[in-house]
């Protein structure tokens, strides 16, 4: 190692000030002054590269709105309603309060495209309803809101596919389609595994709703229930892009919330306004220092270096994507999600399209990884959350969470080795890859 070059020491300085605590954007934006800075080139060039990558991108203003209206949901009763309606489905069965979380995921997940916003909106609400009268313990609620919440951003529309689309310039709208089929897998594993764990430990049934319920409970449910039709009929229908999509679905959220439920006040969505706007500060600092790192990493060509080497293993598609898989899943322990996607994904992406990997089935592969990533220890943010949400102690959250990770990376290798898992959904509607 050269401790004169300047890439190492941009480096040595991004993984110091993350050590101690930085943010990861700042990280990357200050460790790209000290590249340039030591390589002899004008600093400005990492502003410059900011400010060209953000108004560049007119699909990043999907992601503020997406947070927004997953805020508005929450907000409002949308997730009460929706709970209701996924017992009347599947509350009759044993394990049913388990299978109502799951279920609840893959609705909510047709809204927000956020794990995070899944997690920390209706995480409490599942928790205190799988708990109550002692039908569950509180480990078990907080691991299985944990591993649901991970379909959020799998079946569309999905916050992930929109950053990946931005790095590996692959069509938003064919993502999202692809992330249909595996969310499904996902989900039916989950319940598997909770039916398994429902008559292993004897969990109750959960008391019957009446069918003659039946009609009041849906049309309670129904407008929301209407926001995924109408997000993704809009997109594929040609009537409005991904990104008119996400400031549809916010507007149809505050509607739907204020004006049909009235259960929305102007405090309320103001509230809803802040919490999006920290969130999106966040998520936009990352994305600014992803973009002015990335031009460190083009100038080192590490791209291109990464081909060569992975070029001269002489590998195989299937065991390229191995190999990225246990990357991925192996930084998933380790890295914030997005920081994956954003300076890890395009230093794989030219590798992989020289092998011939679809770029729709490589981002649904690399979104999934991710996603697993949110609920594998040690640094699971997902597990985090649930367990502050439940009073519970992490690895008693991490000891009940080891069966459906099983099953999720079985998922994640049917999706890996069946493209057509991924890809049979876009090819119907139009994709020619």
């Amino acid at each position: 190692m050269n401790l004169h070059d300047p890439f190492t020491l941009a480096m040595v300085a991004l993984i110091g000030l993350s050590l101690m605590g930085l943010p990861i954007g700042l990280a990357m934006i200050t460790a790209s002054v000290v590249y340039l800075g030591l390589s002899g080139q004008d600093m400005s060039v990492a502003a410059e590269q900011v400010l060209n990558g953000l108004n560049g991108s007119y699909v990043l203003l999907a992601v503020p709105l997406f947070i927004f209206s997953a805020g508005l949901m929450n907000a409002g009763s949308l997730t009460d309603r929706l709970l209701r309606f996924c017992n009347l489905l599947v509350g009759r069965f044993r394990g049913g309060l388990g299978h109502v979380n799951v279920v609840q995921s893959v609705i909510f997940s047709g809204m927000s495209g956020s794990a995070i916003a899944d997690a920390a909106g209706s995480g409490k609400i599942q928790i205190d309803m799988m708990t109550k009268d002692g039908a569950y313990t509180p480990s078990y609620a907080a691991a299985l809101t944990a591993v649901t919440a991970v379909l959020g951003p799998i079946i569309p529309p999905s916050i992930p596919m929109v950053l990946y689309a931005l790095v590996a310039d692959a069509s938003i709208g064919y993502l999202f389609l692809g992330g249909v089929i595996p969310g499904f897998i996902m989900a039916i594993a989950q319940m598997a595994i909770n039916s398994w764990m429902a008559h292993r430990h004897n969990f109750p049934v959960a008391e019957r709703v009446p069918l003659r319920e039946f009609p009041r409970l849906t049309l309670q449910a129904f407008p929301a229930l209407l926001m995924p039709v109408i997000l993704l009929g809009g997109i594929y229908g040609g009537v409005m892009t991904p990104t008119e999509a996400a400031a549809v679905a916010a507007a149809y959220a505050w509607l739907i919330a204020a004006v049909f439920y009235r259960s929305l006040t102007l405090a309320q969505t103001w509230q809803a306004v802040r919490e999006s706007a920290r969130s999106t500060a966040a998520i936009g600092m990352l994305i600014a220092g992803a973009l002015a790192f990335n031009y460190v990493i083009t100038s080192e060509n590490v791209p291109g270096t990464v081909r060569n080497i992975l070029a001269g293993w002489e590998m195989s598609q299937w065991q390229f994507l191995l190999v990225v898989n246990l990357i991925l899943l192996v930084l998933g322990c380790l890295i914030e999600g997005s920081t994956i996607l954003l300076v890890v994904v395009p230093v794989l992406v030219p590798t992989a399209q020289a092998l011939g990997v679809d770029m729709v089935h490589f981002g649904v592969m690399v979104v999934v990884n991710i996603m697993i990533g949110l609920v594998t220890p040690p640094y699971g943010l997902l597990l985090f959350i649930v367990a502050k949400l439940s009073n519970q102690p992490l690895m008693a959250v991490v000891r009940d969470t080891l069966p459906f990770l099983i099953a999720m990376a079985a998922s994640l290798f049917l999706i890996t080795y069946v493209p057509e898992l991924v890809l049979w959904l876009p090819r119907h509607l139009g994709y020619q890859g």
